[in-house]
Parts: C-alpha cells; structure tokens; sequence
C-alpha cells in the first residue's frame, strides 16, 4: 500500500513547498552556487541529494527508457481483453440441415427480418427444414412461427475479421453478458492483485513486487490462451487482474523517486503520454495481424515474462530500503547514480544524509501507530476523505467506460479505439502546461464536467461519425481527470495516513470499474444509455471536486490536525492563477 504513497509523494512534490528546499535549489545557477547553497542546508529528505548526484542524468534517463517495456504490459493487461471478446456486429443462428446452401441462401431463408428491416441475431423459423427442402423452398414465409436459436450461430466477420472466444463459444443472445461478466472478473482480480502486490511492496521490496505482478500477468496470459469455456476463461482473467496497474506502476515509482523534482512532472505525464498510448494504439493491429485470439492473447501475455530480468537492470527503491532502515544499501544505490552520472557526493554530505535517513526510519515507525479510520474520524477530514473516494470512482468508471464503449460508436471499433487512445498524448501535454496554473480543483473540474457535456452531445447527433467524435473528445477530457486524480489526493492526506488512504482510494476505483462492463452492456438494449449515464457520472464526479480545497503550491499535511485544518482560509470561487489580494489564512 506504501507504493501508492509513494506514487503520489513523489509527484506532489514536483509543486510542493514540504520540499521547497530543494526546489529552491533548482532555482540556484548551475556553475556552483547549487551546491553551496545546498551544503549550507540541513537535508531533510532524498531529494537534497539530488544536486550531488544528478536531478536527470544519464542513470535517469536509462531508467525512464527501461520504463518503456513495463508501460506495454500495462496496456496488454488492461486493454487486451477488449479484442478477445468483441463479437461481430451481425450474426444469426446456424441451421444445420441447411448446410449445403450458401451463407446468404441459408440467412434469407431461415432468420426473420425485424422492424429495422435488419435480420434477427437470436430468433429463426421453426419449421420442419426437411420439408421445407424437400419441396424446394426458397422463399420464407413471414408467417411461420418462430422460437429462440438453440444450437449455434454464424458470423459476418467484416467488422471483426478473427475468430474471438465470444464467437467461438457463441456469447451472443442469452449469453451477451459473458463477456461484461468476465471484464468484471477481470477488475475482482485487480481488487485482490492490489492488496497482494501492495503488501509485497511494503514488505520485501518494489523490485519483488513489480516482477510477481509481471509474472502473474504472464503465466495467467498464456493459460487464457489455451481456455475452452466461460469459467476457465474468466478463472485465467481473475488471476491476469491481479497484474493490473502494479505491473506498470510500482516501476513508475521506483524511476519517478530518482528523478530530481524539477523533471517529476515531465517523466510521470510523459512515461503515460508516449509509451503507454503508444503500446495501447499498437494493441487492435496486432489483433488484426494475427487474425487469431488465442496468438493474439499469447503475443500480448508472453512479453510479460521479461519482467524476471528486472533485478539485474532496475534498482530497489532508496526510499524503501531507508524506510526499512536498510540505510547503507540505499546510499550504495545513490553512489552508482553519482558514478554513472559523473558527479561526486562530498564526504560530509553522506554523513549528514546517514543521520537524516535514520530519523526518516524512525518516522515511518510512528506512522504504523495510524490507520486509515483516522481519515474519518474528524469533520472536515472525513468530508475530504469521502469526496476522493467518491471522485475517483467516478473518474475511474467514466475512463473505463469510455474505453469499452468503442464498439457502439458506429464505426470500425478498431480504428475508433486508435484515435481515441491516442488522446492520451495531448491530454498530458495540456496537463504538464497547465496543471500548475489552474490548479487541480478547477481542471479536475473542468475536464470532468467537459467530458460528462460530450457524452451527452454524443447521444443528441445522428450515430456514427458525428456522435463518434464527440465521444471522443469526452474521452479527452477525462483522460485530464484520470491524471489529476491520485496526484489531488496525495496532496490532500495527511502523510501519516497518506499510503494507506490511497490505497483504499485506489481500490474502491477497482471495485466501481466492475460495474463498468455492465454499463457499456446496455448498449444491447440502446446504443445511447452508456454515454448517457457516463456523462451524469461525469458531471456529478466533476462539481464534487469543487467541494475540495485547491493543493497547489500548499505544504502537504504532516498530522491528522493538518488534515483537518487543510484549506480553511480558501473560498469556493478561489482560483490559483486570479489569487486574491488579501492573504489567505
């Protein structure tokens, strides 16, 4: 659990004064006056080290480039199941006496034409084909009775041009939901992956963590691969769940704890915007290139198992090893940054850094005597408490959902998925220039609210391009929201209850995402209902966040009492980049 804390330290202090000593630093020249200014300072924390051994350098940037296979695995693990279930817009019962005609021959004689003059999916004549076929029939008669498909279907598989699982084991008709049902089992997994890989981190270490999760995902990978019914297949998701968001974030940690202050923001949007949506975008082309589920499910399960080399090119993380009082470890780790960036930690500095690393030990100590039924047991704190949960699932049920209603958009899901991932790129450029201006209150707000108004349009413009498109820029929108959403947080709890805050924060996300495949479901009864009730969750997650007080630029609360007292002098109309005049309390 520690690691969400970390996640989100790590990232708040890229705009916070707790540590604006070494942002001041930043603000020194480079030609020496940084460190002297540095040496005439207590250090108080990790990030004091940074101008002795590197805010960005060459260590760093290795890192952030080893970031690139764990991003792939994140995709693969979230998104990949969208491709082994879709099922083919069009699709009608097989009649097995009529198998010597053609497709369209047995189509138009057997399936009944509904009100829209489209072909029935789950109804067929029920006639005596023998007869029928005796007699030469070809023609239907729209009088003949009609009964529920009982055996097996057939495809058109234009608009999915593979065999999926969900066509293999016909989830159509009474068995539609098979597949929502098994993408929720898939986040039931990632509620226990959460709590597993939490614990491992907190305990043995990131670098234990990130390659268990990485294994998980792989070995459940490729046993989906080789499933022949519902229950094995959701068995093989549950346990793939559990590789969800750990795989990719605990690594996302461990580089953003080595990188200097000033470039947090930069690595943490970037490793997102580039890697992540790139390997996301790639994922329904190689479903297309190897036109088959099951390759399909072992190409994006086998990479996974080069998380095992992760020992050998990653570093654990110092702020672990010095939280566990593991103090010479981590300053053997600092030494190699200092040597592969070419810079030199004075003597003296390690000493003083030994005695603050203790007292860091000690600290994190004290926090255990907390739990997180301290975030509710004051009034102000609790109210805080209770909208971040209820804002993040929000925010997590609009990104999902966003995600999974592709296919209903009326146009090729596969190229529709495309453009709409690779919004993720210019929602976090717009984040890094302008998330320190407005603030986090308002552009939560902002990018929820937007997002929730261009569901609602999507559903009010004639299917397909038009309501498309502006799905997508909802789908923009919240991309912002999601970005925002853990960083706010952090910000807002105090550090004694900080970990385990957000990782409750993270779960109860898991546990509102289950409901999300059944949202997108109803799409089967109109294709309007998932953007409807995506744009109200939107819009309500949005206005809530304007109940928070703004965090940028404000010291992170310590204690409990900071936690209460966080923002009282703030007004509701108050925004960062028009302060009032009057100073705030």
């Amino acid at each position: 659990m520690e690691s969400l804390e970390k996640r989100a330290k790590v990232v708040g202090t890229t705009h916070d004064p707790e540590h604006g000593e070494s942002l001041e630093l930043q603000k020194t020249t480079e030609n020496g006056a940084q460190l002297l200014d540095a040496r005439s300072r207590k250090l108080k924390d990790l990030d004091d080290l940074f101008p002795y051994i590197g805010d960005f350098g060459w260590y760093q940037r290795i890192l952030f480039l080893l970031m690139i296979p764990y991003s792939f695995f994140f995709a693969f693990v979230y998104f990949s199941q969208i491709f082994m279930t879709v099922v083919p817009e069009q699709h009608w019962c097989f009649v097995p006496e009529l198998g010597n005609m053609s497709v369209e021959e047995r189509r138009h004689l057997s399936i009944p034409i509904n009100a829209k003059n489209e072909y029935e999916r789950c109804v067929v004549y029920d006639v005596d084909w023998s007869k029928i076929l005796e007699e030469e029939v070809i023609e239907p008669n729209p009088k003949w009775p009609t009964k529920k498909c009982e055996e097996t279907w057939e495809y058109n598989f234009t608009d999915v041009p593979y065999e999926t699982i969900a066509t293999q084991l016909d989830w159509v008709c009474d068995k539609d939901n098979y597949s929502a049902t098994a993408q929720a089992i898939f986040f039931c997994g990632a509620i226990l992956g959460g709590l597993i890989f939490g614990w491992i981190a907190d305990k043995y270490g990131r670098i234990p963590a990130v390659v268990g999760t990485n294994i998980a995902g792989f070995v459940a990978g490729v046993g989906t691969a080789f499933t022949y019914s519902f229950w094995s297949f959701c068995l093989c998701r549950f346990l793939v769940g559990l590789a969800y968001d750990n795989c990719f974030v605990i690594m996302y940690i461990i580089v953003l704890e080595y990188v200097g202050p000033k470039w947090r923001t930069f690595v943490a949007n970037m490793s997102i915007a580039v890697y992540f949506t790139f390997a996301a975008c790639l994922l329904p082309w190689i479903a297309l290139g190897v036109a088959d589920w099951r390759r399909y499910t072992l190409a994006t399960s086998v990479p996974l198992a080069l998380a095992a080399v992760t020992p050998w090119f990653v570093p654990e993380s110092a702020r672990w090893l010095i939280s566990q009082g593991r103090i010479t470890e981590a300053l053997e780790i600092l030494k190699k940054f200092e040597r592969i960036n070419g810079k030199k930690i004075p003597e003296e500095i390690l000493l003083e850094f030994k005695d603050t690393a203790t007292e860091i030990a000690k600290a994190e100590e004290e926090t255990k005597n907390y739990s997180v039924l301290d975030l509710f047991r004051t009034p102000r704190l609790r109210r805080h408490s209770l909208l971040l949960l209820v804002i993040w699932m929000s925010i997590a049920m609009v990104f999902d959902g966003h995600v999974r209603n592709v296919g209903s958009l009326g146009l090729d899901m596969f190229l529709t998925f495309t453009i709409a991932t690779a919004t993720e790129f210019p929602a976090d450029i717009l984040l890094i220039l302008t998330l320190d201006i407005i603030g986090r209150r308002w552009l939560a707000f902002g990018s929820m609210v937007v997002s929730g108004v261009f569901s609602f349009l999507a559903t009010a413009v004639p299917y397909g391009l038009p309501s498309a498109s502006l799905a997508i820029v909802g789908r923009f929108a919240v991309n912002i929201s999601y970005n925002i959403g853990m960083q706010y947080a952090a910000e807002l709890l105090p550090t004694v209850v900080r970990a385990q805050g957000l990782a409750l924060i993270h779960i109860v996300g898991y546990v509102a995402t289950v409901l999300v495949p059944y949202i997108v479901y109803l799409a089967t009864i109109a294709k309007e209902i998932p953007l409807l009730i995506l744009g109200c969750i939107g819009i309500i997650g949005g206005c809530l966040c304007m109940f928070l007080p703004e965090s940028m630029g404000k010291n992170m609360p310590q204690t409990i009492q900071d936690g209460e007292e966080y923002g009282m002098g703030q007004k509701f109309w108050d925004m960062p980049c028009y302060p009032r005049k009057t100073a705030e309390k």
